[in-house]
């Protein structure tokens, strides 16, 4: 492959990189919208990078108006300077994990290492692994106990991604 200028810490010929799901380490220094931690031990399966896609596509689809979404989409990921990154760390089949990127305190991944599982580390009970993709993604935009209506409304449109059942 020819070499171009490429200046994202992504990795610039995953496959993922064709969805605009950038592959980084568990601290990317560009603010991508979300990742894909490269030192998963599983690889999404073709559903899962799906997802992946669509909840970076929703971000952006509800964040920002029609002109910034033309700005976005002149670079191969959708990059906010306001928004920290939502890292995606895969464990095993049906195992997923998440952080944020300014997290400084408390647990690394949420749901935590499954070493760490049932542990006095593991001291989010309601967040204990293993979780689906689509679960983590569901915690990530709930607010106390509510799941953000856009969130919702955006799986509920999408069940070729989220399933028929995507409201849950």
């Amino acid at each position: 492959m020819p070499e171009i200028d490429w200046p994202y810490d992504a990795d610039q010929y995953d496959p993922l990189t064709k969805l605009r799901i950038p592959v980084t380490s568990f601290v990317p220094r560009w603010k991508y919208a979300a990742s894909f931690d490269r030192e998963s031990e599983v690889r999404p399966t073709d559903l899962e990078a799906a997802q992946l896609a669509s909840f970076i596509d929703e971000y952006r689809d509800h964040w920002f108006n029609e002109t910034w979404k033309a700005k976005l989409a002149e670079r191969p990921f959708d990059i906010d300077s306001g928004n920290p990154t939502k890292i995606f760390h895969k464990w095993a089949e049906g195992d997923w994990s998440y952080r944020v990127v300014t997290w400084q305190y408390g647990p690394m991944w949420v749901p935590v290492f499954p070493r760490l599982r049932g542990t006095r580390l593991d001291d989010r009970p309601n967040w204990a692994g293993p979780m689906t993709l689509v679960q983590v993604m569901d915690r990530i935009c709930t607010i106390g106990d509510e799941t953000r209506r856009h969130w919702l409304e955006w799986k509920a449109a999408h069940p070729e991604v989220f399933g028929e059942a995507a409201d849950a």
